[in-house]
């Protein structure tokens, strides 16, 4: 198990990096410039190339069934959950796939109405309660992998 991150606008990193050490996890940001990572160990920065998706297709190459995703691009979302990837929403909302479907649409149709010229506005800042969310899907989600892990082996 391991958490790739999607970090370039990712505001819930901090809140990755206790869980990864609560459950000494190893964790890989992936990013389209430098930024300064933890020295702990089992943190890494991966600096991809410059382009578009560069660091959806780097993650996606790498993802593993059993590995947590932090991503708020949908897209990207729905390709590792493909994979058998859990994937975290930086809100603490899981993409399922229940639910990728439905924010696909939502984002091809708010996509359609800025081409339109609406103005749709971009996300609204994270709350400490959005935070709080974050973790406790992070953790339960680290958790259930565990279980199902466990599991399987016995």
């Amino acid at each position: 198990m391991h958490i790739y991150v999607d970090a370039d606008a990712c505001p819930v990193k901090q809140e990755v990096y206790r869980v990864a050490r609560r459950y000494n996890l190893g964790v890989t940001l992936v990013a389209n410039s430098w930024m300064r990572v933890p020295g702990e160990c089992g943190v890494s920065l991966e600096v991809v190339e410059e382009g578009f998706d560069a660091a959806d297709d780097w993650i996606v190459e790498h993802v593993q069934p059993d590995d947590i995703v932090i991503t708020a691009d949908v897209p990207l979302a729905s390709r590792c959950l493909k994979k058998g990837a859990l994937v975290i929403g930086t809100t603490g909302k899981p993409f399922t796939e229940a639910n990728i479907g439905q924010a696909v649409a939502i984002r091809d149709l708010l996509a359609d109405l800025r081409g339109a010229g609406e103005l749709t506005g971009g996300p609204r800042p994270l709350t400490k309660r959005d935070r709080s969310l974050f973790l406790q899907q992070l953790d339960e989600a680290v958790q259930s992998i565990r279980r199902r892990q466990s599991s399987s082996s016995t």
